[in-house]
């Protein structure tokens, strides 16, 4: 016979634990429901605590003039075996001696040893050196490369009496401003080709380190617009040549290069009968002393002398410091030619002239004991040797990279 009381107790039994179970979980349920705020941000606290390492002690340091490595790192706290261990471990990356004025120098220190652990240096707007002390306690150093944020912007404007105070009118950065004119430095005459009403705009990258502006960046394209003469430029980097060195620079849009290079020699010559010197040259035939900072080309009376490059004449007739009949012919903001003791002159002050245009003959006028050219290249008011200045290649975009190069400058086209 069947006990039902059996059964009426298990199934009681039953649902007791079940409910037993419910209850249980919502209880548990509540706690993540209706969570104390505070206990949890208690507890996040703890587990940031926990990941945070302690910070180190930072010390800037502005060099100023006057001041010596030894100098800054005695101030620091660093001590002299220390400080000639970081010379050591530094001088053939780079020589700490030359730190330059204005620049800041870090240190930086454990914050419960107070030990010495880091240093950096801004070498240049390029690269920092980094001198680290090692778990073994060796000391590293080495250069690396700075890395900016960058930012493209693109600017331009109106002419009234200069480029410069143009700029500042708009709030460019002047060290921009003096990039582009470096761009067309070989096209454009800053000094005195500029006329009212010129324009000019240019795209170029700004650099910003941790959200704060630091300089100008690389332009990219520019445009400028000098006497009713369009002239464009973009900056292109083909990459590196069969040497390793990369071939790069501004060209204009058929893909020649805006640097132009000047002709080897202004004359067709016998031989060079004097060079270039920078102490006195014995003159015996007028038993004087004077310097030589000019090539003199010995060649017959008559030869065609011809301008080395583009550019204006701003002096032609006879000089009497010497010179005789002489030409100087500006060709940009940077460099002027000179031409001497000519027979005869083809050309007349302020006139244009360009590259192999004869400009005048070869004679014997002036300071001189026999027919030549005497010749002068003056750099930044400067006179210089012609025969070893390094003045730029006549380069162009390569032909198996030139339609690259023009579709790609379409973009910066429609942006300028």
């Amino acid at each position: 016979m069947i006990n039902y009381s059996i059964f009426t107790t298990i199934y009681t039994m039953k649902y007791v634990i079940i409910g037993i179970i419910i209850v249980s979980g919502l209880f548990l349920a509540s706690r993540f429901i209706f969570f104390d705020k505070n206990d949890l941000d208690s507890n996040l606290q703890h587990v940031n605590e926990a990941k945070a390492e302690p910070l180190d002690r930072e010390v800037v340091v502005e060099i100023e003039s006057g001041r010596t490595f030894s100098d800054i790192t005695e101030e620091v706290g660093i001590g002299g075996t220390l400080m000639h261990e970081i010379l050591t471990a530094s001088e053939e990356v780079y020589d700490l001696v030359k730190v330059r004025v204005g620049r800041e120098m870090k240190f930086y220190f454990d914050k419960e040893t107070d030990e010495f652990k880091q240093l950096i240096y801004p070498v240049d707007t390029e690269e920092e050196l980094y001198i680290t002390v090692q778990e073994d306690a060796s000391i590293l150093a080495e250069r690396k490369t700075i890395e900016y944020e960058i930012r493209v912007k693109t600017v331009g404007g109106s002419i009234e009496s200069s480029l410069y105070e143009s700029a500042v009118e708009q709030g460019i950065d002047i060290r921009a401003i003096i990039d582009l004119a470096d761009v067309f430095a070989w096209t454009v005459d800053f000094g005195m080709g500029i006329r009212q009403g010129d324009t000019y705009s240019f795209i170029f990258e700004e650099r910003y380190r941790n959200g704060e502006y630091i300089m100008p960046g690389q332009i990219i394209a520019a445009r400028f617009v000098n006497d009713g003469k369009n002239i464009e430029g973009y900056y292109f980097n083909e990459g590196e040549d069969e040497e390793g060195l990369v071939v790069d620079g501004y060209f204009d849009l058929n893909g020649d290069s805006l640097q132009k290079i000047f002709l080897k020699n202004p004359v067709s010559f016998k031989y060079i009968s004097s060079n270039f010197t920078t102490g006195r040259r014995y003159v015996e035939a007028f038993n004087v002393s004077t310097g030589h900072r000019a090539i003199d080309y010995a060649a017959a009376a008559g030869t065609p002398i011809r301008a080395v490059g583009d550019g204006q004449v701003t002096s032609a007739g006879w000089n009497s410091s010497g010179y005789g009949n002489r030409v100087s012919v500006r060709h940009n903001s940077l460099y002027s030619t000179n031409y001497a003791h000519m027979s005869k002159i083809y050309v007349k002050y302020g006139q244009q002239v360009q590259q192999g245009d004869v400009i005048g003959a070869v004679g014997s006028t002036g300071f001189s004991t026999g027919p030549h050219l005497h010749f002068e290249m003056v750099k930044s008011g400067t006179k210089i040797n012609p025969l070893t200045v390094d003045l730029p290649s006549d380069k162009a975009v390569s032909e198996d990279r030139l339609g690259e190069f023009q579709e790609y400058i379409k973009q910066w086209q429609v942006q300028l």
